[in-house]
């Protein structure tokens, strides 16, 4: 059975959040037209490896590194798919702990807002 076929109108939706604080209910925005929730929670995962790599600076141990990403980073959550929802705090030790690869980070070769500009540009 495919992913898509229970994806809510308009394609799966992943809400980024602000741990800061600094915006609004502290949503920064939510990014929707993932095709399939395999999609979206690869964009999710990665939009939070790259926040916590922000965060990362030399010498910082895995629990500063994850002190500063709850002080400054971004979060990002598949919003509608309950359980089959990727979830950062699944992974968070391993992102601290673990330096990622320019590929792991890369969630804006995820972004369903990209193929749109693609598509203006033709």
């Amino acid at each position: 059975m495919s992913e898509n076929l229970f994806a809510p109108e308009g394609g799966w939706r992943v809400r980024i959040i602000d741990l800061s604080g600094g915006a609004e209910d502290n949503i920064v925005e939510e990014v929707d037209g993932f095709p399939d929730l395999i999609h979206a929670n690869a964009f999710a995962r990665a939009y939070v490896r790259d926040s916590i790599e922000r965060c990362r600076s030399a010498g910082l141990s895995p629990k500063e590194v994850l002190q500063a990403w709850f002080a400054y980073g971004e979060d990002a959550e598949v919003l509608e798919a309950g359980e089959n929802g990727w979830r950062s705090a699944n992974e968070l030790d391993d992102f601290a702990a673990h330096r990622a690869s320019a590929m792991e980070r890369d969630w804006r070769a995820l972004d369903p807002r990209r193929a749109e500009e693609d598509d203006d540009a033709d």
